[in-house]
């Protein structure tokens, strides 16, 4: 961003970084109301209280950019505080139930994750939904690596972790009445029955008795 665009920015709506947390604000707000397919950008502009010229310069892709961003964002503040509850557990199995557990009461419990995670015929965020690296499956597969660090070697923990986070989104997006989120029982079914035995290969060997 150009220093004479930043300046048109910050003083026709506040400051730069309040600005765009007011945008990605918004965005949640009107997905959550509307969807990820019939939000356009007036609609963000107009719920932010700026205009769309304004949502141009600071997400200059446009409507996919923002989307992308507001997953990316949502997903760090997410990672940032469950970070701190993963540290009391001492087991593999222990970390995965309980990050598995919150990862799928949050999305599902989310309307405005959920629209991120769901695939809307012809929007522009669908590759959300699509086994690729963007959206929400880097920043989760990033973070759940570091989780999985005291049991994995560095490229094995990244590919376990992908295997995860693809397994939450999987049962996120469409959810399931065989796992319960809010039951600690059923989602340490789905850990010993589906992602341990995905995983362990993985794992860096025992060291000798």
């Amino acid at each position: 961003m150009t220093a004479a665009v930043a300046t048109s920015v910050t003083s026709s709506s506040g400051s730069g970084a309040d600005l765009d947390a007011r945008i990605r604000t918004a965005c949640l707000r009107c997905v959550e109301r509307w969807g990820i397919n019939k939000t356009t950008l007036e609609d963000v502009a107009r719920e932010a209280g700026c205009s769309r010229a304004t949502v141009y310069r600071l997400f200059p892709g446009g409507k996919d950019s923002l989307i992308q961003a507001v997953a990316t964002a949502e997903a760090s503040t997410f990672f940032a505080a469950l970070s701190n509850e993963l540290r009391a557990t001492t087991t593999i199995e222990d970390r995965l139930v309980l990050g598995v557990g919150h990862a799928l009461r949050r999305l599902i419990g989310h309307p405005a994750l959920q629209a991120l995670l769901t695939y809307e015929p012809d929007a522009p965020s669908a590759h959300l939904a699509t086994p690729s690296m963007d959206g929400l499956v880097r920043p989760g597969t990033v973070f759940t690596a570091a989780q999985l660090s005291p049991w994995f070697d560095r490229p094995q923990a990244y590919e376990a972790a992908e295997r995860v986070v693809r397994i939450v989104l999987s049962y996120a997006s469409c959810p399931s009445d065989h796992v319960d989120p809010n039951d600690d029982g059923s989602v340490r079914h789905l850990i010993d029955t589906f992602v341990m035995p995905a995983i362990m290969a993985l794992a860096r060997p025992a060291a000798p008795a």
